[in-house]
């Protein structure tokens, strides 16, 4: 079985004071440095579907709150959250987009906050592009792909053409 279609062709991570995030076609990553040494015990982190709160040795680090503008930028599905501390200097979220498409490309992290730069939007919404293609076509390899031209909300609709 190849690697990931992510793993084949990098990502296109979306700096923060904190960390980063990174998204594909089906989930967000986003990447929380912690002080080295750090257990999984000294972490409090809350999932749901539209809020995200981290906290590491109760310091706040990550929060979005139902009240306020810090709400996730799109819907994720709860249940499939997860996080893990990696080498006990990082903890990774992954939440699993509720809508999953190219055409869902998350600007930001927050509906306010952690927003990519045009560039970095640019290259994401080309990367989900291409891994849209790479899922539709699965014989051919669209990880070191370019592409021009009409990649924005995913890019061109082929569903009506004849076959």
């Amino acid at each position: 079985m190849s690697a990931p279609f992510e793993e084949r062709s990098g990502v296109v991570p979306c700096g923060t004071p904190w960390g980063q995030w990174y998204q594909t076609l089906e989930e967000v990553f986003i990447e929380v440095q912690v002080p080295p040494g750090t257990r999984a015990q000294d972490i409090q982190c809350g999932l749901q579907s539209r809020h995200v709160a981290l906290s590491v040795g109760g310091r706040e680090i990550l929060k979005s709150l139902e009240y306020s503008l810090g709400k996730l930028f799109d819907s994720t599905i709860a249940d499939e959250g997860t996080w893990t501390l990696e080498d006990r200097k990082m903890v990774r979220i992954v939440l699993t987009k509720t809508k999953r498409d190219a055409a869902n490309c998350w600007t930001s992290l927050l509906e306010s906050e952690y927003a990519a730069d045009p560039w970095v939007q640019d290259q994401m919404q080309r990367k989900l592009t291409l891994e849209r293609f790479q899922k539709e076509n699965p014989g051919f390899d669209f990880s070191g792909a370019e592409i021009s031209g009409n990649y924005t909300k995913g890019g061109p609709d082929f569903s009506n053409l004849e076959k």
